[in-house]
């Protein structure tokens, strides 16, 4: 029997490679490697035409999914609620009246172990929260951190099954090499390395074969059930379980179609492109072979990003590595608005030269111009010490309500009141400071929009970059030192989108960004990453004594 012809991109045909000539021409549009497999041509790439289309029906989707509904949405609710009851139940029972610290940690496991017994909506939920440092309680991260290499892969077999129903042919006829054990086994993929027909060297990501299925059926069931556990579990604030449906469903629907993954990788290599930005190096997705199931990229290799041990020992900077990473978000995400959505420590590892390199763009930060504009107004605001400047533009980023007095909540907060030092205060106190402000804050109808928990959630990973690559980097100058980087690299645009007007000259204004770590901005000049860590130990110590002081206690930032 012949087997099916490979598609010309596969080939060795008019996409195929000169080694010899230098450099390849695609990084012109993209932050690519300097050995390229294959070139990039987006008018070349079969796939990327019906992304528009997928893009449009994925979001026109999305609200009948997380729709809150009077009846259960049929019969996975059953097992859901069972599985759920099986973790809340014994809680409420035994552990939720043995004080905050000991009720969160309980009911972070439970909820784990159902999450596991759920499948894979449930794991990818728990991944999301795990990387969500600062705005989840902590328990629940370390708890939900369990679920991130854990996840059993598929049978090889069914893998088959998937990518041939999705490419069409057998596997023989697309590769030569085809790895039986995943590199990575995730809640929605798994990742097989392979070499094509063609001697290039390959990962392969490949959806679970049921998994869209069963996630469209758990947003459904997850809507329904948020409601009902309003104040009855500790999570945080701003993320309370009907807004977290919400978020989940918008990161999760982007995943099921890896054609928009594939398009997500090209548009972010070409920003940085744009900017000029090489210190980041994004995979070739194929130019064939891309399916919604099945996404075939460029194979990178490098050091893992907390092998710092290996880094230093080939040489490479890694207060450089840090802050590369810290510009390339920021810029993509002010100048472009578009930002890898998912940082964390297995998407991402250093090349022998010392670049970046990102993977999985599954979640990606997609903002418009208006967003886009307040999250430019954001940071130069931060910058120059602009509180009102600042409030306004979490406004408009869907933080706060259009209609919020950003004069009554700056008094209401405090924030034009000297800094606190929280390491200064009681465990009482701070506790109580703690409460007053979450209590502010809800007062004024204040959420956590997608974008802005992305945001929040990647600066939440470099803040640990810093402590794993860098923890004796003075963050004052650091800040300092980017700022004016972005002042002198892209002033006149910055100045001219948030009508400012341009001064070369223009330095910034520390007072707000030292006030933020509560230390007294007249008396303090530096401050490393690493004594940063002592203050957070010393202020965990204390709320876990008044925890432990307080049976019973609801705990900050708890729905009560």
């Amino acid at each position: 029997m012949t087997e099916p012809a490979l598609p010309p991109a596969a080939g060795k045909g008019e996409l195929a490679v000169d080694r010899a000539s230098a450099p390849p021409a695609d990084l012109a549009i993209g932050a690519f490697s300097d050995h390229p497999p294959w070139l990039v041509r987006p008018e070349a790439t079969s796939w990327r035409g019906a992304v528009p289309a997928a893009r449009a029906r994925t979001r026109a989707e999305l609200p009948e999914l997380v729709r809150p509904r009077r009846l259960p949405p049929g019969l996975r609710v059953v097992r859901v609620v069972r599985r759920l009851g099986g973790a809340l139940v014994p809680w409420a029972a035994r552990e939720r009246r043995r004080g905050p610290e000991v009720s969160r940690a309980a009911i972070s496991r439970r909820l784990r172990v159902a999450a596991e017994a759920l499948g894979p909506t449930y794991i990818k939920l728990g991944q999301i929260i795990s990387s969500g440092e600062g705005i989840f309680p902590a328990e629940l991260v370390q708890e939900f951190r369990k679920c991130r290499d854990q996840v059993p892969p598929e049978r090889f077999a069914v893998v088959r099954e998937v990518v041939e129903a999705d490419l069409g042919r057998p596997l023989s006829a697309v590769f030569s090499s085809f790895e039986r054990r995943p590199l990575a086994a995730a809640s929605i993929a798994q990742v097989h390395a392979a070499t094509l027909r063609t001697g290039e060297e390959v990962v392969v990501k490949v959806q679970r074969p049921a998994v869209a299925r069963l996630v469209r059926q758990d947003l459904k069931v997850m809507a329904w059930l948020a409601p009902f556990l309003v104040g009855r579990i500790p999570i945080a604030a701003l993320a309370n379980p009907p807004a977290l449906v919400d978020l989940f469903g918008e990161t999760i629907t982007e995943e099921l179609d890896f054609r928009l993954e594939a398009d997500n990788m090209l548009d972010i290599a070409r920003t940085f492109a744009e900017l000029g930005q090489r210190g980041y190096v994004i995979p070739r997705p194929h130019p064939e072979l891309v399916t919604p199931r099945v996404l075939v990229m460029e194979r990178l290799s490098g050091f893992a990003f907390d092998d710092v041990a290996g880094m230093k020992g080939a040489g490479l900077d890694t207060k450089g590595i840090v802050r590369t990473g810290m510009i390339g978000f920021l810029e993509g995400c002010m100048l472009h608005g578009i930002f890898h959505g998912d940082l964390h420590g297995g998407n991402l590892f250093v090349l022998p030269d010392g670049r970046t390199a990102l993977l999985d763009f599954g979640i990606t930060g997609r903002l418009g111009e208006d967003r886009r504009l307040a999250f430019l107004r954001l940071l130069v605001g931060a910058s120059m010490n602009d509180l009102r400047a600042q409030l306004a533009a979490l406004r408009d980023l869907g933080a706060l309500p259009v209609d919020t007095d950003l004069d009554a909540v700056i008094a209401d907060l405090g924030l034009d009141r000297p800094p606190i030092d929280p390491t200064s205060l009681t465990p009482e106190q701070l506790t109580a400071e703690i409460q007053r402000t979450v209590k502010a804050l809800l007062g004024y109808g204040a959420r956590m929009p997608k974008e802005l928990m992305l945001f929040v959630k990647n600066m939440v990973f470099l803040d640990g970059a810093i402590a794993t690559l860098a923890p004796d980097l003075d963050l004052f100058a650091e800040i300092a030192r980017i700022s004016m980087y972005f002042a002198t690299t892209h002033g006149e645009r910055i100045a001219a989108e948030v009508g400012l007007e341009h001064d070369a000259n223009w330095e910034p204004d520390l007072t707000g960004v030292k006030a933020s770590f509560g230390v007294d901005p007249a008396a303090t000049e530096r401050l490393t990453y690493r004594e940063l860590q002592e203050r957070r130990t010393v202020i965990r110590d204390r709320l876990s004594k008044k925890a432990k002081a307080k049976p019973g206690g609801a705990a900050p930032g708890s729905q009560s």
